[in-house]
């Protein structure tokens, strides 16, 4: 399993944005190939938004990361302070 790190910062005050864009993305996700699950974190003090999926498997997590890649950069255009940051890592569960 593959996960990505996904982070923008949108800045103090940003909250009711960052939760609809959570909201117009999570269907988006979903409906990839490989998908497994997403998870939103957003940082009040700092401004940021992060979102951490989960993808069966490394081209799964990669194909899905290009093709959403421009619709996330144009919905935080104008608003972001800086470019949308993304790591790839792949999922180590422990055996015991």
């Amino acid at each position: 399993m593959y996960a990505v790190w996904s982070v923008v910062t949108l800045g103090t005050g940003m909250r009711s944005t960052a939760e609809k864009l959570c909201d117009q993305f999570a269907p988006v996700f979903r409906g990839f190939k490989g998908f497994k699950s997403v998870t939103f974190l957003f940082d009040e003090e700092a401004g940021d938004l992060a979102a951490l999926t989960f993808w069966e498997s490394k081209g799964d997590a990669e194909a899905a990361t290009e093709a959403v890649s421009s619709k996330s950069e144009e919905a935080v255009s104008g608003m972001a302070k800086g470019p949308v940051t993304r790591q790839f890592f792949e999922v180590y569960e422990p055996k015991t």
